[in-house]
């Protein structure tokens, strides 16, 4: 028997909004409901979103809780700060409360302290972590874990994008205990659309074609405590972690080249099987070829994340690499994932893993 949720969009109008709704087309058991933004409300939809050529006639509504809180599934997709004012709100609503599943930063941290210090503003409070592969630390260090919380989730709080990425490429030598959490680099490439749509000089197409710039150098971006409280979860101990992302001139995708210390009484062969052991059986995430490395064009359009690794012998450092679509399974992707998951269907229903190329 065929399911029929109805799903809004909170956000409809920007680009991880958008993205959802490219997916949930697709999706057989979704009939897509309220579309819903702030400054364009009354605009027809077509003029943000004119590729969604389904629902380019729709009107953009404004985002209004009792209107949200007539469906089914609620997608948020909102500046981060924004959500939580929302979604207090749904959840105090009469009647059922839909299954929330926020893209924002608002739910994603369970540290108070953490939240002060790189957002500002009120703790909204920690939801159910929205990556279904995501790793616990024990005796088999599974993502079992996870997805048993988020089969049983009202409420999900989407990852961030720079965070999959980083979490994905490493989370495996965390929890076999093959790697040192102590010394983690990151740098990453990161497509332009991760800035989302507001309009500033520097992310212009005079700005930023044929150049490379990074930003919220030295500590300062705000996906730190997100991939720490991740690897910690995964069985580190301690993390230190410098993260530099730099923006590339491509619309999407994000490429992640992390590292760190190789344990003592590792060898690359330990390593290679860590990341086997943990991604073979995963449908989304896909570990090449020895010698293969991963391209974030090989992701666009797919809910995937391609992964390599290696060890650089001479440095002493294992260098993990992983690329996804930041929009996909950065984002609107990782939100169908956990919203197939909380729903009781299949966890790669509406989703695919087949890029688009060239």
């Amino acid at each position: 028997m065929q399911v029929s949720v109805s799903v809004a969009i909170a956000g409809a109008t920007g680009y991880a909004g958008g993205e959802a709704l490219r997916l949930l087309l697709g999706h057989p058991d979704v009939e897509i409901g309220a579309l819903t933004a702030g400054a364009s409300a009354g605009d027809r939809f077509g003029r943000h979103q004119p590729h969604l050529l389904p629902l380019a006639d729709r009107v953009v509504e404004p985002t209004d809780p009792a209107r949200l809180a007539e469906h089914d599934v609620v997608i948020l997709a909102l500046p981060h700060g924004a959500s939580g004012e929302l979604t207090a709100a749904l959840e105090a609503a009469d009647g059922p409360t839909p299954l929330l599943l926020d893209c924002g930063a608002d739910h994603r941290l369970t540290d108070a302290a953490a939240w002060e210090q790189f957002y500002g503003g009120d703790f909204a409070g920690a939801w159910p972590y929205g990556l279904p592969e995501l790793r616990h630390a024990g005796e088999t260090g599974t993502a079992a874990d996870q997805r048993s919380l988020l089969r049983e989730a009202r409420t999900v709080a989407v990852p961030g994008c720079n965070v999959t990425a980083v979490t994905l490429a490493l989370q495996p030598g965390v929890s076999a205990g093959v790697v040192d959490p102590g010394d983690v680099v990151a740098v990453l490439a990161n497509g332009y659309s991760g800035a989302g749509k507001s309009l500033k000089p520097h992310l212009l197409a005079s700005e930023g074609m044929g150049t490379a710039m990074p930003y919220a150098v030295g500590g300062s971006h705000r996906h730190v405590p997100e991939i720490e409280q991740n690897l910690r979860l995964a069985g580190a101990e301690q993390v230190r972690l410098s993260l530099t992302p730099t923006l590339v001139p491509m619309p999407r995708g994000i490429l992640a080249t992390v590292t760190a210390p190789l344990a003592p009484g590792t060898d690359a062969a330990a390593v290679r099987q860590a990341w086997q052991a943990a991604y073979d059986d995963e449908p989304f995430i896909h570990l090449l070829a020895e010698g293969q490395w991963p391209s974030t064009a090989a992701t666009v359009g797919a809910n995937t994340a391609h992964v390599q690794v290696t060890v650089d012998e001479r440095a002493g450092r294992v260098v993990a690499v992983c690329a996804i679509d930041n929009l996909v399974k950065g984002t609107a992707g990782a939100a169908v994932q956990s919203m197939n998951l909380a729903l009781g269907l299949p966890e790669q229903r509406g989703l695919t893993t087949v890029g688009v190329a060239p």
